[in-house]
């Protein structure tokens, strides 16, 4: 940006137009996301059958898709909570949280790991689909347009 006194091209006094804030934002974070784990799990996928064969793939997949449902639960309740309550939607996300991680130990421990799982790669599909679908996250994050003032009041608003 270039002011009258510096060279370069004259800043002027044009219009600068409100872009307002994003419409969905936790709907845009989950359609991201899951771009992100999608990848992963492709990846990860490919590489165990590759590597290990088919119940290593599926392990692998397993691992991602669990990954995947942990989080897309915490953006769904945002998108459902954050519309009604803004401010109670943090609370939420805590008691999500501690319900999801009571609820998958819960069935980890009681349901178990079949015979078939292969650990190694479930935990590779795991970590891979964590670290796909946070960078993911944080890209369509930083790319939301959150509206934290009001628009300025235009010489329209007040003669309406």
């Amino acid at each position: 940006m270039t002011s009258n006194a510096e060279p370069g091209r004259a800043s002027g006094n044009g219009h600068v137009g409100v872009s307002g804030p994003t419409k969905s934002l936790w709907l845009g974070l989950l359609a991201m996301s899951a771009a992100g784990g999608g990848a992963a799990l492709l990846l990860a996928g490919l590489a165990a059958l590759l590597l290990d064969g088919p119940a290593a793939a599926l392990s692998a997949v397993g691992g991602g898709l669990l990954v995947m449902l942990f989080f897309a639960v915490s953006l769904l309740v945002g998108h459902f909570v954050g519309r009604r309550n803004p401010s109670g939607a943090i609370g939420m996300f805590v008691v999500t949280y501690f319900i999801k991680v009571v609820g998958f130990a819960v069935v980890l421990l009681v349901i178990g790991a079949p015979e078939w799982l292969n650990s190694r790669w479930f935990v590779i599909g795991a970590v891979a689909t964590v670290v796909l679908w946070q960078a993911a996250e944080l890209y369509a994050f930083s790319k939301a347009r959150l509206q934290i003032y009001n628009d300025p009041e235009t010489k329209e608003t007040h003669d309406a």
